[in-house]
């Protein structure tokens, strides 16, 4: 199995106020990989370095076997990268298809109209709102159309901060069923999120980051079932 992303000895944080400890974690081809962990201890920023928006100081990331750190955003995303934020994801004075066609702007337009069909197939629930401005959609439609507006530039490798934060139940289910099926289309996936159990559920493996650090890793299943863990980290029943 190839592996996609290893990071080694990471350090970043937002300009000279460091988060990130001696970070060491990979990804591996057609995996799902969650990362979880208290409020506040580096897990967004963690992803927010990966992707260039947040600052990098030392250490390695390597992306397919290149050393990728510090490089800009739209230099990642040309390489099939893609990262949908927490918040303001979308344009919202902008119809769901202009936010779509937002996402391959660069692209011709049968390109970019295929890609727009083959989202608009993900997450249905948005075909028949593809005129309204995103603003009038509900929560989990705004991040529907957030992850579908990702996936126009045909990415290899996606990372989400925290997709199914403030969403209901129903919503928070159906957007981890939608982002686990991206496999079948040959997506990575990288996940920060708030929702330990639901995301663990569907995933190969797990990291715990506490403190700006690696404090746990392995399989998914075993943290979920690990009574140490859950009764730290994933909230008792």
């Amino acid at each position: 199995m190839s592996r996609v992303l290893e990071i080694n000895n990471l350090e970043g944080g937002y300009g000279s106020v460091q988060i990130l400890h001696g970070i060491d974690m990979h990804v591996d081809e057609g995996e799902f990989v969650t990362i979880i962990g208290p409020n506040g201890c580096g897990k967004s920023t963690l992803i927010k370095v990966i992707f260039g928006i947040a600052t990098y100081y030392s250490g390695g990331v390597k992306y397919r076997g290149t050393e990728v750190s510090g490089w800009r955003t739209d230099q990642l995303v040309n390489h099939g990268i893609a990262y949908v934020p927490q918040v303001d994801n979308v344009f919202p004075s902008l119809s769901v298809m202009e936010n779509l066609q937002m996402g391959g702007n660069s692209l011709d337009t049968a390109t970019l109209n295929e890609r727009i069909e083959r989202s608009l197939e993900m997450f249905p629930d948005l075909r028949d709102r593809v005129h309204y401005v995103a603003a009038s959609l509900s929560g989990g439609e705004r991040q529907m159309l957030a992850i579908s507006r990702a996936l126009i530039s045909a990415p290899t490798f996606l990372l989400l901060d925290e997709p199914t934060a403030a969403l209901s139940p129903l919503y928070q289910q159906q957007i981890i069923d939608r982002i686990d099926s991206l496999r079948e289309q040959g997506i990575t996936v990288l996940i920060v999120e708030q929702n330990a159990r639901l995301s663990l559920s569907r995933s190969d493996r797990g990291y715990i980051v506490a403190n700006g650090k690696i404090v746990h890793t392995g399989d998914a299943q075993h943290i979920l079932t690990d009574p140490e863990i859950g009764e730290y980290f994933l909230g008792s029943h």
